[in-house]
């Protein structure tokens, strides 16, 4: 009895014999398969959105405030210090006022200090530290001098003499104010003068003097002279500068020409009467 061929041995055969494609017993026709169209999935429908909502109406943004130290600060400044009547409604209207940016660093606003109906206003530039810290002009080290130099001619900020600045926040590191700052700072030292109408002005320091006798010339050619001060004024009132005391403090030997100052303002005081 003969063996069972294995399956490699038939493929073997099939393939001596020619057979070399394996067809099924029923006839496919391939290409009326292919024609057949294959139903695609249907996409999902988007989800519809809800309207949106109205936005609410926006309110109305307020006017922007000048910014500080610009010529727009220093109008404000101007109807502000003009709108004050008495040194109480000046002394508001400088607290409230946000248009000069020294005020943001420091920890006062320095007023004045004194007797306003004294025959004598003493104006500096700025606070100092001390100045700034106890909310006082002149209180510090060269404020104690400013006493010393009034004594001399028999002057005291209790009775006659009354003391400001043109500029009533601390600069930072005790730094000069900018003429920026000046300026904002300028028509509430003028209205500050109007409101006190003193005899005579005694201007301490460079600063004080240039700006407010509106000169280019510095203190070495202020000191000493006699000028007629009338901004804001119905009469002109006698100003003379001097050296401020923290200058006189660093170079004592200009003390002398202080004293010469101090001298010409007592006898223009006794002139007056």
């Amino acid at each position: 009895m003969n063996a069972r061929p294995t399956p490699r041995q038939v493929l073997h055969w099939y393939l001596e014999s020619g057979v070399d494609e394996a067809i099924g017993e029923v006839p496919v026709d391939r290409y009326a398969l292919s024609a057949v169209a294959v139903p695609s999935r249907p996409s999902p429908e988007p989800r519809r959105q809800p309207p949106p909502l109205p936005s609410p109406p926006r309110p109305a943004s307020p006017a922007p405030a000048p910014a500080a130290d610009t010529p727009a600060a220093s109008g404000g400044a101007a109807a502000l210090a003009a709108a004050a009547r008495t040194l109480d409604e000046l002394r508001t209207a400088l607290m409230g006022f946000e248009g000069c940016s020294l005020k943001a660093g420091a920890r006062s606003t320095v007023f004045a200090d004194g007797n306003p109906e004294a025959p004598v206003m003493v104006i500096g530039e700025a606070p100092g530290a001390d100045e700034d810290a106890q909310g006082l002009p002149f209180v510090g080290a060269s404020g104690r001098l400013l006493d010393r130099m009034l004594g001399s001619i028999g002057l005291d900020r209790q009775t006659s003499a009354y003391i400001t600045n043109v500029v009533p926040w601390r600069p930072p590191i005790n730094r000069k104010p900018s003429p920026a700052e000046v300026a904002v700072c300028l028509p509430f030292v003028e209205r500050h003068i109007a409101l006190v109408a003193p005899r005579v002005l005694l201007l301490v320091g460079g600063l004080a003097a240039s700006h407010l006798l509106a000169s280019k010339d510095g203190i070495m050619r202020l000191r000493g002279q006699w000028f007629d001060y009338a901004t804001g004024l119905q009469r002109p009132v006698p100003t003379i500068a001097t050296f401020h005391p923290a200058y006189l403090l660093r170079s004592p030997a200009e003390k002398r020409l202080a004293w010469r100052d101090l001298l010409s303002l007592r006898q223009r005081l006794d002139s007056l009467g």
